[in-house]
């Protein structure tokens, strides 16, 4: 198990590769289909300080967040999938969900040094390992608000990185 400290560095992404197992440690971004896109938004118009995020060397988890705990959504949703590239691009190291991602996705993830990562869906698992949460953005979007919480040891595995998809290896079976 390979132990990740947030914010990463691009050095520790060049490290990755598919199959990776990894324990992520520090402040991950929690948002989704509600929120991704205006993260977007605000990234295009040079306006992220507005909502005092820094996403260099972030981790974004594609969940809800509630008193229920969280669980990863699927991540190539439209919503979701089309932030990967301005989101990766302004800094984000990893993308944290469930399914797979088309090429464009797989090509800006390797573009802008950033990989993503699956968990399974285990809510009992990821809330044992929530120490805090925040709203950080957006908080009339109720549990899809953008998050902030504090993990220890929260587990993944490297599903796309510098190109290479574990997804494709999976369909050759």
């Amino acid at each position: 198990m390979i132990k990740i400290e947030t914010p990463i560095s691009a050095r520790i992404i060049n490290k990755l590769k598919v199959g990776d197992q990894i324990e992520i440690y520090g402040p991950v971004f929690c948002g989704r289909d509600a929120v991704l896109p205006r993260l977007v938004e605000l990234i295009r118009q040079n306006r992220l300080a507005s909502v005092n995020v820094q996403l260099e060397g972030a981790v974004i988890f594609h969940t809800a967040v509630s008193r229920a705990g969280i669980g990863p959504t699927t991540s190539n949703k439209v919503e979701i999938e089309e932030s990967i590239a301005d989101l990766s691009r302004a800094g984000v190291r990893i993308h944290l969900g469930k399914g797979s991602l088309g090429p464009d996705s797989v090509q800006a993830l390797k573009q802008h040094r950033s990989i993503f990562a699956v968990t399974p869906p285990a809510s009992a698992l990821f809330f044992d390992r929530t120490l805090a949460s925040k709203v950080v953005a957006f908080e009339e979007e109720g549990m899809e608000a953008l998050f902030e919480i504090q993990v220890s040891g929260l587990p993944a595995i490297v599903a796309i990185a510098h190109g290479k998809n574990i997804f494709r290896r999976l369909m050759k079976f």
